[in-house]
């Protein structure tokens, strides 16, 4: 597997990964079109925001981190389960000394995922502050340098 920045030729197959999460996550209520998340996706490449991970030529997954804010993480689900969303955290963590992120209260795979790796609760919210307003909970990353 190998890293790399995400460009505009990404575009369809990480909507299609992110997709492949929103559409089959039973709890979670759509609550975008596909062309808001397609105008979305163009902005935050555009913003030098997005990391890929590639499987040969084909994007596995991705993460879009602004400075220390980390927005998605998101793994095709046939490549989860081989370190495709460690190997992103990873590279980020590489990039920064605190990483913070805000992840669904009902995202039960997610937050131990993220708590595996290091993050740690912060608070909780009632969801007022993300698109499908449900409660979430804020997770913070610090380097062991910065503690």
């Amino acid at each position: 597997m190998r890293l790399g920045q995400g460009h505009i030729g990404h575009v369809p197959r990480l909507l299609a990964i992110l997709w492949a999460f929103t559409r089959g996550t039973a709890w979670l209520p759509k609550v975008r079109s596909p062309f808001t998340d397609l105008r979305v996706m163009c902005t935050v490449i555009r913003r030098g925001w997005v990391r890929v991970a590639f499987d040969g030529a084909w994007p596995v997954g991705f993460i879009a981190r602004e400075g220390s804010r980390i927005h998605a993480l998101y793994v095709h689900p046939k490549a989860r389960g081989r370190g495709v969303g460690r190997a992103l955290l990873q590279d980020a963590k590489a990039q920064a000394c605190q990483l913070d992120l805000y992840v669904l209260q009902q995202n039960h795979g997610a937050w131990a995922f993220y708590a595996r790796e290091g993050f740690a609760e912060a608070g909780r919210g009632t969801g007022a502050g993300n698109d499908e307003n449900l409660p979430d909970i804020r997770m913070i990353w610090y380097a062991r340098e910065a503690l």
